[in-house]
């Protein structure tokens, strides 16, 4: 018994010291993600629409193949994007290969949100904390984290680890309308 009480201290000191440096490995205790790697910009025309930014030459990009954890109340940060055919979003939506009317409140999701895929077609529960207004939207694509820069992403770089990418029928339910002038919003979602 003495042994084991001893071992299990011996490891909350230990455990203890990795959080107090910020050891993203503490057992899963510090919810960070960090980038895995960075991708080398080049610069190329894209879709500019809903304020979307074009990779450029000599720029940096993180990647990620994580996102925070998922809580009841997930902050993160709300971005605009369109999914219709031509527009910002690229090509049609990952989840069902389709493209979906600017009014329909559809999603993407950063990479570690969308979760290979696992959370197509859920819907989700966003709130604008400015406002209280919350909207349900369902999840049709993934927000890449991780590659970018390329025709397949419209040459836009990667999604940051914490995105919730809206159509503007998303950001007209969360009582923003100026949209287009905002670019993108701090809110909190959940699963609904």
């Amino acid at each position: 018994k003495m042994k084991t009480k001893m071992m299990l201290i011996v490891f909350g000191i230990l455990l203890l010291r990795m959080v107090e440096c910020g050891r993203p490995d503490a057992a899963g205790i510090l919810a960070s993600c960090n980038p895995t790697s960075y991708l080398h910009g080049n610069s190329h025309t894209c879709n500019e629409e809903h304020g979307s930014d074009c990779c450029k030459s000599g720029d940096t990009y993180p990647q990620y193949k994580c996102s925070p954890p998922v809580t009841d109340s997930t902050p993160a940060t709300l971005t605009l994007n369109g999914f219709q055919k031509n527009e910002d979003g690229g090509g049609p939506s990952e989840c069902d290969g389709q493209y979906h009317n600017d009014n329909d409140l559809v999603v993407a999701l950063s990479t570690g949100w969308y979760a290979g895929g696992s959370r197509c077609h859920n819907y989700i529960q966003i709130t604008n904390p400015g406002n209280g207004r919350s909207a349900r939207a369902m999840v049709v694509d993934e927000c890449d984290s991780f590659s970018g820069c390329d025709v397949d992403h419209d040459y836009q770089p990667p999604c940051n680890n914490n995105i919730v990418d809206a159509s503007p029928g998303v950001w007209k339910a969360l009582g923003v309308h100026n949209y287009d002038d905002v670019g993108e919003m701090q809110i909190t979602w959940s699963q609904a």
